[in-house]
């Protein structure tokens, strides 16, 4: 089983929900067949790679924060943060590109606790 998470990623006039699943087989409970074929596709067994995509599926699909060309700053900043802190993440968490990089004294919270 494939370990997914939902983040509400933010940033100055930005709202992106962000797929996340972790393609780490060591880390999580996948039978033969799966680590199999994650391997076979490149995946290694001790490398964190998250695969990322925003919900609405109009941004591609990457494993590599570094390779988002064209979608501005906030994927590749809240990428590069959901891989290196993945444990430490809760599915639903906001990832406040602002506040990684410094720009603001406090995280945004959820547009989710407003409703």
């Amino acid at each position: 089983m494939l370990d997914t998470k939902i983040f509400e990623v933010r940033d100055e006039g930005t709202h992106i929900t962000l797929v996340a699943i972790c393609m780490q087989p060591h880390r999580i409970r996948m039978n033969k067949a799966e680590i199999y074929c994650l391997r076979r596709a490149g995946y290694g067994w001790d490398l964190r790679l998250i695969l990322c995509t925003d919900a609405h599926g109009s941004v591609k699909a990457e494993c590599d924060p570094y390779n988002w060309s064209r979608a501005g700053r906030s994927i590749p900043h809240a990428h590069s943060y959901i891989q290196e802190n993945w444990d430490k993440l809760q599915s639903g968490d906001v990832i406040d590109v602002q506040f990684i990089l410094n720009e603001t004294e406090t995280a945004k919270e959820s547009e989710c606790s407003n409703q």
